[in-house]
């Protein structure tokens, strides 16, 4: 068994350093908190600890795939220009919810109020799915178009979510300060890939790697992503399905 864990995790090193999730920033630029994560330099630019990495996403794992056998909902969210794209593509895989632009302030702290708009965004398409915006005027419908869109961009990634996740994911917490603070402040744990010069001090689940590059984020959001798959597909079945209704 030791074997096949080594092996394993030899195996999630090479694919993160195949994927440049090794390099960090310049080491004037490296947070104190994240100095145990550090191998060394090449040049002027830090390099992460790969095996620090593993054991990071390892952890992390655990956690997803446990919510992920609970039934719980994850969120997974960067405004960051250089993850939005990851994050989307991450989250729509296994169907679960992500912001992929501008975190809107409340978004966690009053979620009651987000939820409406959600709700109002899920009806909107709804009616004109279903063609029930033929009683409008052109322009009516145009102004509702609009407003879809508008709704959209800013909570499409979130349809579905009816609570406050169980966990969140971020890419980038030093640019994602209000997602982190409304989680910290409703005690929702945060798995964040994290590069040099984040303060990793008080979340959860801290993954040293280069948050600043496409290939290293996808890298990462994915091994995350697939535990999260990997404990709904251990789920339970839900009492009264059809293998036990009699």
């Amino acid at each position: 068994m030791p074997n096949t864990t080594t092996t394993e995790s030899k195996g999630l090193i090479d694919e993160l350093f195949a994927a440049g999730a090794h390099y960090a920033y310049a080491k004037s630029r490296r947070h104190p908190s994240t100095r145990a994560s550090i191998f060394g330099a090449q040049g002027r630019t830090d390099i992460f600890d790969l095996e620090h990495t593993a054991a990071a996403i390892a952890k992390a794992a655990l956690l997803l795939e446990k919510l992920g056998k609970d039934g719980k909902q994850i969120v997974i969210a960067s405004s960051k220009h250089e993850a939005r794209v990851a994050v989307r593509e991450a989250a729509e895989k296994i169907g679960v919810q992500y912001v992929s632009g501008r975190w809107v302030g409340g978004t966690f702290s009053n979620f009651s109020l987000i939820k409406k708009r959600i709700e109002h965004l899920e009806k909107l398409i709804k009616d004109r799915d279903e063609g029930a915006l033929g009683k409008y005027t052109k322009k009516e419908r145009l102004m509702i178009d609009r407003e879809i869109k508008r709704l959209e961009e800013t909570f499409g990634g979130l349809r579905g979510l009816r609570s406050l996740p169980a966990a969140l994911i971020i890419v980038d917490p030093k640019h994602e300060k209000n997602a982190i603070a409304e989680a910290a402040m409703l005690r929702i744990p945060v798995i964040a890939i994290a590069n040099s010069d984040c303060d990793v001090s008080k979340i959860l689940c801290p993954i040293p790697a280069n948050d600043s590059n496409h290939t290293s984020i996808s890298a990462v959001l994915g091994k995350l992503t697939d535990a999260y798959a990997k404990g709904k597909k251990e789920a339970p079945a839900p009492v009264g399905t059809p293998a036990e209704v009699r």
